[in-house]
């Protein structure tokens, strides 16, 4: 029993010990709270209003027009306006033209608003709606006191006297009907055109003189011609020629037979030939005969719209003048 009882007491002082020996109990730290996420507020909208800005382009009467945006409903007065918004592209805008506008195809059309002798149907015009009236310097003032009195918005397209102011008038028109971009594009070639036809006429060995026939109507020997300075004028000289109407005073003009005798062109083109005249008939006109143009068979119709008309369709015009004047560069001509 004192074994046993020495045995207990042994085995009881062991577990004493291990009992001392052992770590301390780590007391389970308590749960932190999660403090709430803050609510971050949306980011307020913004929204950027964009104005179109107002269209300001010269006006041919020495003004300046201003639109609130392209115009979507236009009257032409002139067969070369009509062109030019056809031009650019304007065309499903305009909503009708002059009796005279015939190209292109499309304008004819085109309700007409009239323009023999300078009278318009005023009450078709307001009855149309329009939002812009493009006229021209030949419109006459009257006419265009009495159509702004009617309340339409006008512009007068100013009328070119050389290359470089008819490409302002195509972007003018491409301002005014939102068209820029197609005007751009079409003044870039036409101006390349342009340079190429004058490549070709580089080339040339002589400068014929030039007689360009506008009306012959109310005095075949006595014919209205283009004189210096003006559209005519300056196709001419950039096709290679001289425009013997340059000698004279004013920029349209009647020329004598005596006067033509001193001159004597080398070539006579018929600018009237779109009313009626013809090669034969200049052949008859007495004392014609003499002059170098008529004995060498170099009298020729010409297409006057391609010169007469300030549009794109110039380049036309500057592309058969060379090859009138210059027959042996035809070839070449673009």
């Amino acid at each position: 029993m004192k074994r046993i009882s020495s045995l207990l007491l042994l085995f009881a002082l062991v577990l004493t010990a291990l009992s001392a020996c052992a770590p301390a109990a780590t007391p389970t730290a308590a749960p932190t709270a999660i403090p709430a996420a803050t609510a971050t507020p949306a980011p307020t909208p913004t929204f950027t209003v964009t104005v179109a800005p107002t269209i300001e382009v010269p006006d041919g009467m020495g003004g300046t027009l201003r639109l609130e945006a392209p115009a979507q409903r236009i009257i032409s007065l002139a067969p070369s306006n009509t062109e030019l918004l056809f031009a650019v592209g304007a065309g499903p805008q305009v909503i009708a033209r002059e009796e005279f506008s015939n190209y292109p195809e499309e304008a004819l059309a085109l309700p007409s608003i009239g323009g023999s002798m300078g009278k318009y149907d005023t009450e078709q015009m307001v009855a149309l709606k329009p939002d812009l009236v493009l006229a021209s310097p030949l419109t006459a003032p009257e006419t265009l006191q009495a159509l702004k009195d009617l309340g339409f918005t006008i512009i007068v397209v100013p009328n070119p006297t050389n290359l470089e102011e008819m490409y302002a008038n195509i972007e003018l028109v491409g301002r005014v009907t939102g068209r820029d971009d197609e005007a751009r594009a079409l003044v870039a070639s036409l101006k390349e055109r342009q340079q190429k036809i004058l490549a070709v006429v580089e080339k040339a060995t002589a400068k014929p003189k030039v007689l360009y026939e506008l009306d012959a109507s109310q005095d075949p020997s006595k014919p209205w011609t283009s004189g210096p300075g003006t559209f005519i004028d300056q196709l001419i000289t950039l096709a290679g020629g001289v425009n013997v109407g340059a000698s004279l005073q004013g920029e349209w003009a009647q020329i004598s037979l005596e006067e033509l005798l001193v001159q004597d062109p080398d070539i006579i083109l018929l600018g009237d030939s779109n009313w009626g005249v013809t090669v034969e008939s200049v052949a008859q006109r007495a004392g014609w005969e003499k002059l170098s143009a008529v004995k060498n068979g170099k009298v020729f119709p010409i297409n006057d719209d391609l010169i007469s008309r300030p549009g794109p369709r110039q380049i036309d015009g500057l592309a058969e003048l060379v090859r009138l004047l210059h027959p042996e560069l035809a070839n070449q001509v673009p």
